[in-house]
């Protein structure tokens, strides 16, 4: 991801910047991240020996609130990815309208090759290299790829031993240390919300949608489920171990028992076997990239049948596929719309952690849904009103708002 992810973000920066007309120093100061934090970890390996890693934290904007984005454990992670992604969340925070900046941290570890007592120590030793620049006023982590609950649990833990009782310093938490019922489905959630907008300006029912799912994780499990509750037909799915396609529809339910079961998807007999390359242009309505980045490129694009791409996944679209789907008249969702829901229910529990006070599940769907409804108008209107696609509809929202908020707070 790395390089490609940050000269992607800076080649849609830089065409929204042109529409929105923003002087070369206004675009300098946007797009230059506030901190950025590289930290060496040390612990004791269960063999005995002493384990080092690097860890890192990229503070990018928070004219418009504290600094907000996830904390992801994987061998690739470095520099470059984190600063591209710490942009990306500034642009999702401001375009679903919440009150924060973004920021994304990282730790470079491949997470199979340790064991949980020594991820538990890696997490540790993270909080105490940087506790002296997040806080629930200056900079929120959460979980991403790799980190989960307990992650958070721990990084929460570790903090108090510094600053005290502060569940709001991370959200994703489990429910027991003031995490938010919800949290774990908002993703999914989320893009469900922003299909049925677009479905209601183009004057289509969900029902009856044929929709593909690619990544049955956290974000495609949960798209599929909801999607497939509201009457759409899932006709196919995939994760790392397989695809499986079925025109009279994937029995969600099923696949997700086979899942908590076996692992993953391989072996699952509620469909035909396909290749996993395939479920990008099959036979479909609505085509959800919930997996990878740089899935849906130039070589691809052009083979692509659905007519409308949701981006449950962070930069699934090269910019080069993203020309080529415009083209053709596919109506694409942008990630920083279309998976924002996860980042908003992070908000809503940041709400209840400074509040003491804990809402149902129902308030809390309730509440996504409108901030989704609203946040899709203001990017639909501005399409129409400019003549753009989606996505650079969507930076024209977000990034006009920081600059806005920029301007108005001063050097």
């Amino acid at each position: 991801m790395t390089t490609d992810a940050l000269e992607n973000a800076n080649r849609y920066f830089d065409q929204a910047a042109k529409i929105l007309g923003l002087t070369a120093d206004q675009s300098v100061q946007l797009r230059t991240p506030f901190r950025e934090v590289r930290v060496e970890l040390n612990i004791v390996r269960d063999d005995g020996s002493i384990g080092t890693f690097v860890g890192y934290r990229v503070q990018h904007d928070n004219a418009r609130g504290p600094f907000k984005g996830g904390l992801r454990y994987h061998h690739e992670v470095d520099a470059q990815e984190v600063t591209a992604l710490a942009q990306l969340m500034t642009w999702k925070t401001s375009v679903v309208g919440i009150p924060f900046g973004g920021g994304k941290g990282g730790i470079q570890v491949d997470t199979t090759k340790i064991s949980l007592r020594e991820k538990e120590l890696l997490t540790r030793a993270f909080v105490d290299k940087i506790h002296d620049i997040v806080g629930d006023r200056t900079d929120i982590p959460a979980p991403d790829m790799y980190t989960g609950p307990q992650e958070m649990g721990w990084f929460f833990d570790q903090y108090t031993k510094y600053r005290g009782y502060a569940p709001g310093v991370v959200t994703g938490k489990p429910i027991e240390l003031g995490g938010s019922l919800g949290r774990g489905a908002a993703t999914g959630r989320g893009c469900l919300f922003a299909l049925e907008e677009i479905l209601a300006r183009l004057n289509q029912p969900l029902a009856g949608q044929r929709v593909a799912v690619q990544g049955f994780g956290n974000v495609g499990s949960w798209a599929a489920r909801l999607m497939g509750e509201q009457g759409a037909k899932i006709v196919a799915i995939s994760d790392i171990a397989g695809a499986f396609a079925n025109d009279e529809g994937i029995d969600v339910k099923a696949a997700l028992a086979h899942v908590a079961q076996h692992g993953s998807l391989k072996g699952f007999s509620g469909g035909r076997s396909i290749p996993a390359g395939e479920l990008l242009t099959w036979d479909c309505d609505v085509l959800v990239p919930a997996a990878l980045g740089g899935v849906l490129t130039r070589d691809n694009a052009k083979d692509v049948r659905a007519k409308i791409v949701v981006e449950g996944a962070n930069g699934p679209t090269t910019p080069e596929a993203d020309e080529i789907l415009h083209k053709k008249g596919v109506h694409v969702i942008p990630d920083i719309l279309a998976n924002a829901g996860g980042v908003t229910v992070s908000y809503f529990e940041w709400v209840q952690n400074l509040q003491n006070y804990y809402w149902e599940e129902a308030r809390v769907n309730d509440e996504l849904r409108r901030i989704m409804a609203k946040a899709f108008d203001g990017v639909w209107s501005a399409a129409s009103q400019r003549t753009l696609p989606l996505r650079m509809a969507a930076y024209v929202v977000a990034i006009g708002r920081v600059q806005q908020a920029t301007r108005l707070r001063g050097l």
